[in-house]
């Protein structure tokens, strides 16, 4: 009786271990199907090439875009608006300065004064927040002051 619950229990082993390996060999011909290659040396070749060239591309794209962000930073990124009244008795606020800056609050401030004769305007370079050749009015620090990224 031993003999024959022994000879059971190898058969059903050998059922087992034969279904696990149909299964996987079902699993590696879907695999060879789906990549139209022989072998699975073959796939993982192209998958290491593959990996290899993906890498040059990102680097390539990494190196691409800390270009554009290191150029970026003179382009004008923040702008602020500031509306006065330069005379005192006249009108209301319909003059304006308008600052435009980069990263680093370098770039113009222009002026922008209505009077009765007509509309002035004026423009004076920033450099680091402050003015490069001229003073900066109350109102064009303020502009500076208030500017945002847009």
């Amino acid at each position: 009786m031993a003999i024959y619950i022994s000879l059971g229990i190898i058969f059903l082993w050998l059922v087992l271990i034969s279904w696990m390996l149909f299964k996987t060999q079902k699993h590696y011909h879907n695999l060879i199907l789906r990549t139209k290659k022989q072998t699975i040396d073959e796939i993982l070749e192209q998958l290491i090439s593959n990996d290899k060239k993906f890498s040059e591309e990102i680097e390539r794209i990494t190196k691409t875009v800390k270009e554009i962000i290191e150029q970026s930073r003179v382009h004008f990124q923040k702008v602020g608006l500031v509306r006065f009244n330069p005379f005192e008795r006249s009108g209301g606020e319909q003059s304006f300065v308008l600052a435009l800056l980069n990263n680093l609050n370098s770039g113009l401030v222009i002026n922008f004064i209505y009077t009765r004769e007509g509309l002035r305007t004026y423009i004076k370079k920033v450099k680091a927040g402050k003015g490069e050749k001229y003073e900066l009015s109350e109102e064009e620090k303020e502009a500076i002051d208030k500017s945002t990224y847009f």
